[in-house]
């Protein structure tokens, strides 16, 4: 039995949303000045067809923001779940760092839409992914306790000041290396 053709078009502009998404991130990590012409190229798609999804650049960068923050904020409680603290919270930080290249040349845009972070729906959730890494850290002891969530985020926030570039990752590595020791327990002094 073959489809409607109403249903089979909505499963082309659900395919075709997808790729522009992922023709976008892949672009923007590469290059804040991408162009909506060469992301509908990368998608396989015609600039009509991305302009129907996202009417301007500025739609594209939100909704890849949300997209993005939403697999970052769920990888915290898998991490957390699968792994002994101290390894899920480097592993999301890392994560985080990779996030952070896409955010690097579009901050402004998330920035301005969010209204300055105030009214971002994802901020409250973040804290949350945070706090669930930080509490598995401190009931194994390995995390100090009393660590507000928030100072770390301020802390990963210098991840999406790094300009991309064939260091990039070296450099986001040695800043987590930092964050990560500023928040282990230190055996008590004899």
């Amino acid at each position: 039995m073959s489809q409607t053709p109403s249903r089979a078009t909505r499963t082309d502009a659900v395919t075709n949303r997808a790729r522009i998404l992922a023709a976008a991130g892949a672009a923007f990590a590469a290059s804040s000045s991408a162009s909506m012409t060469s992301i509908a190229k990368q998608a396989g798609v015609g600039v009509g067809t991305l302009y129907r999804h996202f009417p301007t650049r500025e739609a594209l960068i939100v909704e890849l923001y949300h997209q993005e923050i939403q697999k970052v904020i769920d990888l915290a409680h898998t991490l957390a779940a699968s792994l002994a603290p101290l390894d899920a919270l480097r592993r999301w930080f890392d994560e985080v760092a990779r996030y952070g290249q896409l955010k690097y040349g579009v901050a402004e845009v998330i920035h301005a839409a969010t209204n300055g972070g105030l009214d971002d729906e994802n901020y409250e959730p973040f804290l949350g992914a945070i706090a669930v890494l930080l509490a598995a850290g401190v009931a194994d002891g390995t995390l100090k306790p009393g660590t507000d969530p928030e100072d770390v985020l301020l802390q990963l926030s210098v991840l999406w000041r790094i300009p991309p570039g064939p260091d990039s990752q070296k450099r986001a590595a040695r800043i987590l290396d930092l964050v990560i020791d500023g928040l282990r327990t230190r055996p008590s002094a004899p």
